[in-house]
């Protein structure tokens, strides 16, 4: 599959020579050193990224480890020291002024974590902004402003004004916004974590929702793993500008490759979280309890079996077999892995 978004050894440095100082970065030279002995910053060191169409990709770090600075780069709110930004294999650096405000408008939307909503705008005139900026007739405007507010619930607050709503309500509108723009990429920087966690889940399980149906290519940031392994189809994690590992939630969650990720995520409720399918066997010639599907989480089949370790079920996908799991895999899952480094400092 061909990817929507590649990111090509990307380095970001902020100071005055910080295409100058690319050279020292690739040398080895870290981020403390670079900044005491030159005075520059490093936001982003070699980072190489493929974004899938139609899934969503969760960049995910502490504060200050560049996970911000990089989504910025996509639409080139900030330009690089080095590197490449491909979409649909199109290198964004080489956008003159007319098709960079193209691809901003057309080919991505972005939804900001402290809303960005116009107060003096009613909630249907924010909703539509963007089909305004494109110039689009009223009629359209308002119809696909609307439309899209109905779908993410706020039907009959088409005349209400920002500061009428919730934290919640106010953030639909964001994501209603960035929908009526019809992009084919969604940029959502931190977008829900100014929320209450029972908001936050709302609409953690609305982004979800809508993206059954629409299957954009999204970019999420977000410093919570919890968020973090519930939305991501693939999984970045930055530390101090680079990326320490990538690949599919699950998978990192089983078999984390640094020490830091596994600090990261030593604390993760793994039944919650991890699912039937990256823990089954390939089927054999048992005898099964029952079936269980394999997006089924390790929590539901734990509550299904009733504890007993000695139950082995049959993991069906779209009513084919596609494994089983005995109960034993299952609680051995349970137990967070260490790395044998780790295990003698100990």
């Amino acid at each position: 599959m061909t990817p929507k978004v590649s990111i090509r050894g990307l380095y970001k440095i902020f100071g005055p020579n910080h295409v100058a100082m690319v050279d020292r970065v690739r040398g080895g030279m870290d981020k403390a050193t670079l900044l005491d002995q030159h005075g520059h910053v490093l936001g982003l060191r070699d980072i190489n990224v493929d974004m899938q169409p139609g899934e969503i990709t969760v960049i995910m770090g502490l504060s200050g480890s560049g996970k911000s600075t990089l989504i910025r780069h996509l639409n080139r709110l900030i330009d690089p020291s080095a590197g490449e930004i491909l979409v649909d294999g199109e290198d964004v650096m080489h956008l003159g002024t007319s098709a960079l405000r193209g691809l901003r408008q057309k080919q991505m939307s972005m939804v900001f974590q402290k809303f960005a909503l116009l107060p003096h705008k009613s909630v249907l005139e924010n909703a539509q902004l963007p089909l305004s900026v494109q110039g689009a007739s009223a009629e359209l405007q308002a119809s696909e402003g609307r439309k899209w507010l109905a779908r993410v619930g706020l039907e009959g607050f088409e005349d209400h004004y920002p500061s009428q709503l919730s934290g919640g309500m106010q953030q639909r509108v964001g994501i209603a916004r960035a929908l009526t723009a019809n992009t084919d990429i969604m940029l959502m920087d931190e977008a829900f974590s100014a929320l209450d966690p029972l908001i936050r889940t709302d609409m953690q399980n609305l982004l979800l929702e809508l993206q059954k149906e629409l299957h954009k290519t999204i970019v999420f940031i977000t410093h919570d793993l919890d968020e973090a392994l519930k939305l991501a189809d693939h999984l970045v994690i930055l530390k101090d500008g680079a990326v320490v590992q990538q690949g599919e939630p699950q998978g990192i969650l089983l078999n984390p490759c640094d020490p830091y990720i596994e600090d990261f995520v030593s604390d993760i409720n793994r039944a919650r979280v991890l699912r039937v399918r990256s823990v089954m066997r390939p089927l054999g010639e048992a005898t099964y309890d029952s079936d269980i599907t394999a997006n089924s989480t390790l929590e539901d089949l734990i509550a299904r079996s009733g504890g007993d370790t000695s139950r082995i079920y049959r993991v069906v996908e779209d009513g084919t077999p596609v494994g089983q799991l005995e109960m034993t895999d299952l609680f051995k899952a349970l137990v967070p892995r260490v790395s044998e480094s780790r295990q003698s400092v100990r």
